[in-house]
């Protein structure tokens, strides 16, 4: 569900980056109302988690790979605001270290991803569990119903954003310039393997979690009281800290995320590379591109091995940004 840079006009990321500005700021001032000595933490976790489980990819039956966000689950127990913010963050880093996604495509990838996927998501949610107890059945259906809308109405935008760009950018001769699917392929096509695949384990990993939280921790689904003691973040580092050493896993799918090809990929595909795309790919060097080290032998073991010091890496850039954005906002609070 990433979006390269090249499959995006200048134009689109422009009018995305511009519509996630004040996305982002009202999120900052929402946030800002919440934060508490635990609350900073727990966003910290979520955003680590975000970033872990879209580590495990997906195979897909057509042969491209997905992933799960963890964005419903993020919504539901930090709130959309705050997961909005958790969600960018991961997405920054992922861009920024690990080359998933684009640097001039961030703002499109946090406008589907972290904006249009946890709203979606948390208000479904809210529709189906009212004003439930805690542990009643209504608030892990809820969740289930809530992710599954939720990426998929991400992936929904992310499939007309890649099917705008060959009908207003292309050549005199109808040549496109970026991303080359048109809507009646991007939208199908993204759905296929959203309505099928991720969305299920989407929904089926946040119900689950919520089940867990409903018998070991029901404070954690109550996003404005107690988050609950300390030791229950222990926990969830440990959590996080299995997930990270069970991430090469997500090497095992084979194939790429439908709409993220190389442009070697894209020739093979349409006999030759957009104009646009070739100007702009490859603009950003990542220190560990696809979550590997550039030169290193491509054998399981050592991929492994580095997926796993990849997402070590992540999680503690991730938690330190989150760290440092809590620490920044509850100065300008006290001030």
């Amino acid at each position: 569900m990433h979006i390269p840079d090249s499959y995006l006009s200048p134009q689109t990321t422009v009018v995305m980056g511009a519509a996630m500005l004040p996305v982002w700021g009202a999120a900052v001032k929402k946030v800002k109302n919440n934060l508490t000595t635990k609350f900073v933490p727990l966003m910290a976790i979520g955003a680590v988690f975000s970033f872990v489980i879209m580590m495990f990819n997906i195979p897909i039956p057509d042969g491209t790979t997905a992933h799960a966000v963890g964005g419903g689950l993020l919504a539901i127990i930090l709130g959309p605001w705050a997961a909005c913010i958790c969600i960018s963050i991961s997405l920054a880093i992922q861009a920024l270290f690990f080359g998933d996604g684009g640097i001039l495509a961030f703002g499109a990838n946090c406008f589907n991803i972290a904006f249009i996927l946890p709203f979606f998501a948390y208000y479904t949610y809210r529709l189906i569990a009212g004003n439930s107890e805690i542990t009643s059945s209504r608030r892990w259906i809820g969740g289930l119903i809530g992710g599954y809308v939720g990426i998929n109405m991400a992936a929904l935008c992310t499939a007309v954003e890649f099917g705008v760009q060959p009908l207003l950018f292309h050549t005199a001769n109808g040549a496109p310039l970026y991303a080359p699917y048109p809507l009646g392929l991007s939208v199908p096509a993204m759905a296929f393997a959203h309505l099928l695949i991720a969305g299920p384990v989407e929904g089926i990993l946040t119900a689950l979690v919520i089940r867990h939280f409903q018998a070991s921790n029901p404070s954690l689904l109550n996003i404005m009281g107690n988050a609950g003691p300390v030791s229950v973040y222990r926990k969830l580092w440990w959590a996080l800290g299995v997930l990270i050493l069970l991430s090469p896993l997500g090497l095992l799918a084979n194939g790429t995320a439908w709409g993220e090809w190389g442009l070697d990929e894209i020739e093979k595909m349409i006999g030759f590379i957009p104009h646009g795309m070739q100007n702009f790919s490859d603009k950003w060097h990542a220190l560990m591109p696809d979550y590997g080290l550039p030169g290193l032998d491509n054998t399981l073991g050592q991929s492994a091995a580095v997926y796993v010091l990849a997402a070590i890496v992540g999680t503690a850039l991730i938690t330190g940004v989150t760290l440092l954005f809590g620490k920044l906002a509850r100065s300008k609070n006290a001030g």
